[in-house]
């Protein structure tokens, strides 16, 4: 749509965000929630979709968080501003552990999407809760989708909070400790190109570039980063 940037919309080549949502089994009529939404790269594709006959909850940090956390939410609740009528589906909630833990009603949403969250969460020694939190807000029968950072089965915590790249094994892990089942995979969002052995980790790759100039040109020859897809879902009572 009209509402996206051009800066935006140039990602697609590396987010995939038709192909990925088709894998979640994204449907118009569900109630999806977007888990910590940051600036809403994927709000402006989720939006418009579920305008009509669906609902939208984006999961986004307290307005009592820390000044990141503010930042954050104020540029997300200004874009939601400046494109009312896209956006006007769009429910605010707050997820900001351990305080706030409950950002939609139990067993209320269909599908819930976190994209490229797990690191975060980990970094803030708060992943088990953030999976207890969606796995609740779930319906029996209902979808996780996360995609995220794939880096090797033999990382270590450390390694994954510092670097942002997280093994399968990891987030496979975390879900089932939560009771959900991994459903399917998928390769959409891999990029073989990825040697995630930058100085910086994750973020020495585009859109972030974190290095600056200093191999530059070899990190957008790479692209984004090599994401793992991962489909659970909440067992039938």
């Amino acid at each position: 749509g009209e509402h996206r940037s051009e800066e935006n919309k140039a990602r697609d080549e590396y987010r995939h965000p038709q192909e990925t949502l088709t894998f979640f089994g994204i449907s118009p009529t569900m109630t999806v929630m977007e888990i910590s939404p940051g600036g809403g790269w994927y709000t402006e594709v989720l939006a418009p979709l579920m305008a009509e006959n669906g609902a939208l909850i984006a999961a986004h940090s307290s307005p009592n968080g820390g000044s990141y956390a503010r930042r954050s939410l104020g540029g997300f609740l200004q874009k939601l501003g400046e494109n009312g009528e896209v956006f006007e589906a769009v429910e605010v909630a707050t997820l900001q552990p351990p305080s706030a833990v409950s950002p939609a009603q139990a067993a209320s949403v269909d599908l819930v999407l976190a994209f490229r969250n797990v690191h975060s969460w980990l970094r803030a020694d708060q992943a088990e809760m953030m999976f207890a939190t969606i796995a609740e807000s779930l319906k029996p029968g209902g979808i996780l989708g996360i995609v995220q950072h794939r880096g090797g089965a033999d990382l270590t915590l450390d390694q994954m909070k510092k670097t942002a790249y997280v093994s399968e094994e990891k987030v496979i892990e975390l879900a089932e400790l939560a009771g959900l089942e991994l459903d399917a995979r998928s390769e959409i969002n891999a990029n073989p190109k990825d040697t995630k052995d930058h100085p910086r980790g994750v973020w020495t790759l585009p859109p972030t570039l974190a290095a600056g100039d200093e191999g530059r040109d070899r990190y957008l020859a790479i692209g984004e980063s090599d994401r793992m897809t991962l489909r659970f879902i909440k067992p039938a009572e």
